[in-house]
């Protein structure tokens, strides 16, 4: 049996396959390196079912090593690199890794997170290490190493297919891991037959080049460049988004598709009109958008700019991609995401489990072509609640579906924040807040801002006798910034005497964004 890109290296040998901004790896180097990291990874002990966490920058070594996984039958977790060590360490105690990849920019936090959690260390604790001279810290092994510790580059013998488990937040707090029963430990063949299958329903040109300019512990950042480098097209990637650098790459690689948000796009229309009109793109073949909402007139002005590339998809994390729309079909619906013409299935239901009519309101949910379901690893309950019979799932997501299959948004029934493309879930900033001596009831929401969509807003009800003002803001803030995330952290507190709860004492959410959402004419 041989590596998914074996034929791939066979074509195109000497031609790059990942570049990222310290260097490249040719198609030929890249097969090399991955079958020796399935030697060395098995080496270590790992086996197939086993996990191992990636707390990592965009990197060339990420790649290699989720090649070298993916047909190792080992299943990875890709962790936000913006991590604490609170949270990373909860990923690694939940997940069951059995080893933890990082970089060494964030070696410091992986080693303290390792200290809390002797499991994961048990095994590999590798750094890849990143920029010029940078030198792998004391206890971790280094990635070049590791590679070089197996000589044997043929292609390993038991092939099983290895994938990804991302983490996604909940309402009741901690970050869950979705995982789809059925998935993997298949014959390294189904790996082959996905990635296919994903790069034509994206109608992705054959041997182009991709740019990954988002963290790909996204699914979607991951799905759209690490699949389609599976069948033959380039990766280019880098560390962060910058606009200008962003469009340059573009030009520079010929890059024929890549994945964005909306904040990225608005980043980009704000350039100078120099700088945009030094921008070719006529090499873009696909830009695909979604994550979040996209404002009508960005888009259109995307449009105007980049012509008929610009497409849509509806999807997430748990239900990958759903439904998908041209910019030809959008400037004709402007308030759709698109029909459901991937693997995955839209139905709307409504409270009592009956399909609503078409025009009608319900909650959206998701059915796999594939027969492959969801769950949330390690919280049945979770997993029960997301369900509506065996393989009908949603992620709480509310719209409405035309006579002709079209969807529309136009709410969520979770209480999630989406910003810059980012999913944020109210629940573990509130129990870090609610922690705080001089609080004695918070909510945290969503409300509107011009770039990322919407922003996070605490709104405290203060202990009595403690005063409402910068001061405590301030306090909260740092108290956040100590175990969450930066990008969790509230960036506004607004105080309130009374929180609106109901007799019962559930807190009316809808009541508090009201007042922020009145203006911006728009739910979500």
């Amino acid at each position: 049996m041989t590596l998914t890109i074996a034929p791939i290296a066979r074509r195109r040998g000497d031609a790059p396959a990942l570049i990222d901004e310290h260097g490249s790896l040719s198609w030929a180097e890249l097969e090399s390196r991955a079958n020796r990291l399935v030697r060395a990874l098995r080496a270590a002990g790992l086996a197939p079912g086993d996990r191992i966490a990636l707390f990592a920058g965009n990197s060339r070594a990420v790649y290699e090593l989720t090649a070298a996984a993916s047909h190792a039958g080992i299943s990875y977790v890709p962790v936000n690199w913006h991590f604490t060590v609170d949270e990373l360490a909860h990923v690694l105690a939940d997940s069951g890794a059995l080893g933890l990849f990082t970089d060494t920019r964030f070696a410091a936090v992986a080693a303290q997170a390792l200290e809390r959690v002797p499991a994961a260390a048990s095994r590999l604790k590798v750094c890849a290490s990143i920029g010029p001279g940078a030198t792998t810290p004391a206890g971790f092994q280094d990635f070049e190493a590791l590679v070089g510790s197996q000589t044997d580059d043929s292609d390993p013998a038991g092939q099983l297919q290895g994938g990804p488990m991302f983490y996604t937040s909940g309402t009741t707090g901690r970050p869950k891991g979705v995982v789809r029963p059925g998935a993997q430990m298949q014959p390294a063949e189904a790996l082959q037959m996905m990635a296919e299958g994903l790069a034509a329903s994206l109608e992705l040109p054959a041997d182009g080049v991709t740019l990954l300019c988002g963290p790909y512990y996204h699914s979607a950042q991951f799905g759209w460049s690490f699949y389609p480098m599976l069948t033959g097209l380039s990766v280019v990637m880098t560390e962060r988004f910058d606009a200008q650098r962003t469009l340059e790459l573009i030009d520079a690689h010929r890059v024929t598709n890549v994945h964005m948000v909306p904040t990225q796009f608005i980043r980009m229309l704000r350039l100078p009109p120099e700088v945009r009109s030094r921008f070719d793109g006529s090499s873009l073949v696909r830009v695909w958008h979604g994550a979040a909402p996209c404002p009508p007139q960005v888009k259109r002005e995307m449009i105007d700019w980049w012509g008929p590339c610009i497409h849509e998809y509806y999807g997430s994390t748990e239900g990958s991609v759903v439904t998908g729309i041209s910019s030809a079909e959008w400037l004709e619906r402007p308030a759709s995401v698109g029909r459901a013409t991937f693997q995955t299935d839209a139905i709307i239901l409504r409270d009592d489990g009956s399909e609503a009519a078409p025009g009608e309101q319900g909650t959206i949910y998701m059915r796999s072509r594939r027969g492959i379901d969801v769950a949330y690893h390690n919280d049945p309950e979770k997993t029960a609640a997301a369900h509506q019979g065996a393989g009908l799932f949603t992620t709480g997501d509310v719209g409405w579906m035309d006579a002709e299959g079209y969807l529309y948004l136009t709410d969520r029934k979770i209480d999630m924040i989406i910003s810059g493309g980012v999913n944020i879930y109210p629940a573990e900033i509130e129990a870090v807040l609610a922690s705080h001596p001089q609080v004695q009831d918070v909510a945290v929401i969503g409300v509107p801002h011009p770039e990322f969509g919407e922003e996070v807003k605490a709104v405290v009800q203060p202990a009595p006798g403690v005063q409402a003002d910068a001061a405590l803001a301030g306090a909260l803030e740092r108290h956040c910034r100590a175990t969450l995330a930066g990008y969790k952290v509230p960036r506004s507190f607004d105080f309130r005497q009374d929180m609106p709860r109901t007799e019962t004492g559930k807190l009316q959410k809808r009541l508090l964004r009201e007042a922020y959402w009145q203006q911006a004419q728009r739910r979500i």
